[in-house]
């Protein structure tokens, strides 16, 4: 699919234009890992997962794994 410009650009766009911000990775964040039980192994989804709880987040996921953690999930 070409893009009406360059990728950063064409990404700040349609961050504007439907609300979403951005998620910076912090330290808080990062502690959860510890206490987390190791149902999931990969450890992307247990980054995001730990975000989720750090910052309340609803994570969107069908990842029958990830709905195992305190967590909460849509799909």
């Amino acid at each position: 699919m070409p893009l009406p410009g360059t990728l950063d650009r064409f990404v700040a766009e349609e961050r504007e234009r439907h609300g979403i911000d951005t998620l910076p990775l912090n330290e808080r964040a990062v502690l959860h890992l510890h206490k987390l039980p190791q149902f999931h192994r990969d450890p992307f989804d247990r980054m995001l997962i730990c975000q989720a709880i750090e910052h309340d987040c609803v994570l969107l996921t069908p990842d029958p794994l990830i709905v195992q953690y305190p967590v909460r999930t849509r799909w």
